[in-house]
C-alpha cells in the first residue's frame, strides 16, 4: 500500500510539474506576443495620421477592431468545444494576430494599414477562449488563481516591454515602418514558443483533474452572474485613452508623463494579477469583492485629483485590470464544465468586450459634458457589480476556485 500510495504520489507530482510547464510556456508565448502587438498599439494612431487618415477613420478603425476583438470570441470558443481542436484554433489566431503587426511596415496606404490592425484584433478573438480554455485544464494541477495571475503576469511585462521598444526607436529617429519591421522578431519568438508548447502538450486533458460540476453540457446560473457583474464593471471601467485624453486636456501631468504613467498602471496590473490570483486560490471568488472596490475608485482619483492624487488613481485602474484579467478568467475557467469551457470563455469575454464598447462610448459622451459626472458614472457602475459578486461568493463554494 505505501508503495502504491508512493507511486501515486509520484505520478501526481510529475502531472503538476508539466502542468506548471505549460502555464509558464504559454506565459511567455504571451509576452512575446505582447511585445508585439501592445507596441503596435501604441503608435498605430500616429502611424494612420500619417498615411492621411482622418481622427474618424482612426477611431472607427479602432472601434471595429476592438469589438471584432471580444465579440468574435463566441465563435471562436464554441468551435473550438464542437471540434476539440484547440490548438488548432489558438495556433491560427496567433500567427493571425502577430503576423499583421510586422506587415504594417509595408502598408503605404491608410486602407491596408487600417485592414491589418483589424486582421490583428481578429487575430487574438480567435485563439483567446481556446488558449484560456487549455489554460483552465492545466490549472486544475496548480491553482485557477496562480495559473491565471503568473499568466497575466508575463503578459502585461511584454505590454510594457513593447511600446517602450517602439519609443525607443522613434526617439533614435529609425520611423515607423522600421519600429512595426522589428516587432517581428518577438512576433516569431512567440509563434516559435507557442509551436513548442503545442509539440511538448499535444493534450492538456490528459493532465487534468477531471471534476464533475453540475451537468457537462451546460454552464451554471453563477456562471451568468458573473458575466453580468463583469459587464457592469465594464460599462464603469473607463478605457485608458480617455484618462490620457483627460491628463493632457486638464494639463494634469505633462504629456511625457502620460506613458510613464501607463507604464506604471500596467506595473500595477502585472503584480497585482499575481498577488490576487494567489489569494483567489486561497479564499476564492470573495477575494473579487475588495478588487472591484479598489478598481470602483480608479474614476474619481484619476478624473478629479493632482498629479499624485491622480498617481494613485492609475495604480488602482491597474490593480483593477489585473484583477479581471487573472481573478475573472480563474473564476470562469472553475466554473465552467470541461466540455463548454471554451464556450464559456467566449460568450464572457463577448459580453465584457461589448459593454465595454458602449460604456466608453458612454463616459466620452458624458466627459464633454461633466467630468465629475465621469467620476460618478463609473463609480456607480461599478459598485453594482459588488451585490452580484456577493451571491457568487456565497453560493460558489472557494474550494472550486482552487481545484
Amino acid at each position: 500500500m505505501n508503495v502504491y500510495r508512493h507511486d501515486k504520489f509520484m505520478a501526481q507530482a510529475a502531472r503538476r510539474l508539466s502542468a506548471q510547464r505549460f502555464i509558464v510556456l504559454i506565459g511567455i508565448v504571451s509576452l512575446f506576443g505582447d511585445m508585439t502587438y501592445e507596441g503596435a498599439r501604441s503608435v498605430v494612431g500616429q502611424y494612420l495620421a500619417n498615411l492621411g487618415a482622418s481622427a474618424t477613420v482612426v477611431g472607427v478603425t479602432a472601434g471595429l477592431g476592438e469589438l471584432a476583438g471580444y465579440a468574435l470570441r463566441l465563435a471562436s470558443g464554441y468551435a473550438g468545444d464542437r471540434t476539440g481542436r484547440y490548438w488548432a484554433v489558438t495556433v491560427a489566431g496567433y500567427v493571425i494576430n502577430l503576423l499583421a503587426v510586422p506587415l504594417l511596415a509595408l502598408a503605404g496606404t491608410w486602407p491596408l494599414a487600417a485592414a491589418l490592425v483589424i486582421m490583428e484584433r481578429t487575430g487574438r478573438a480567435l485563439r483567446t477562449p481556446t488558449r484560456d480554455s487549455m489554460l483552465s485544464s492545466a490549472a486544475t494541477l496548480t491553482g485557477a488563481g496562480w495559473a491565471f495571475g503568473l499568466h497575466e503576469a508575463l503578459d502585461t511585462t511584454g505590454a510594457i516591454v513593447g511600446p517602450l521598444a517602439v519609443a525607443a526607436a522613434l526617439y533614435v529617429g529609425l520611423g515607423y515602418k522600421f519600429s512595426f519591421a522589428m516587432l517581428a522578431m518577438p512576433a516569431c519568438l512567440s509563434i516559435l514558443s507557442l509551436l513548442l508548447a503545442r509539440s511538448w502538450f499535444p493534450n492538456l486533458g490528459a493532465l487534468e483533474i477531471d471534476e464533475q460540476i453540475g451537468d457537462p453540457q451546460t454552464l451554471p446560473r453563477l456562471f451568468w452572474i458573473c458575466s453580468f457583474a463583469g459587464a457592469l464593471i465594464a460599462v464603469g471601467y473607463a478605457d485608458f485613452s480617455l484618462i490620457a485624453y483627460h491628463f493632457a486636456k486638464a494639463a494634469v501631468v505633462t504629456p511625457a508623463l502620460i506613458p510613464v504613467f501607463y507604464s506604471l498602471a500596467m506595473a500595477a496590473a502585472a503584480i497585482a494579477a499575481l498577488l490576487l490570483g494567489r489569494l483567489f486560490d486561497r479564499i476564492g471568488s470573495a477575494v473579487m469583492i475588495p478588487a472591484t472596490l479598489i478598481s470602483a475608485v480608479s474614476a474619481p482619483l484619476t478624473f478629479l485629483g493632482g498629479p499624485l492624487v491622480a498617481a494613485l488613481g492609475v495604480v488602482c485602474w491597474g490593480i483593477g485590470m489585473g484583477a479581471q484579467e487573472s481573478i475573472m478568467r480563474a473564476l470562469i475557467g472553475s466554473m465552467a464544465p470541461r466540455a463548454r469551457r471554451g464556450t464559456a470563455f467566449g460568450l464572457f469575454h463577448a459580453i465584457f468586450g461589448i459593454a465595454w464598447f458602449a460604456g466608453s462610448a458612454a463616459l466620452g459622451f458624458i466627459y464633454d459634458h461633466s467630468v465629475i459626472g465621469v467620476a460618478a458614472f463609473s463609480l456607480l457602475f461599478q459598485l453594482a457589480a459588488v451585490p452580484l459578486l456577493i451571491a457568487v461568493v456565497r453560493q460558489w463554494p472557494s474550494k472550486r476556485a482552487a481545484s
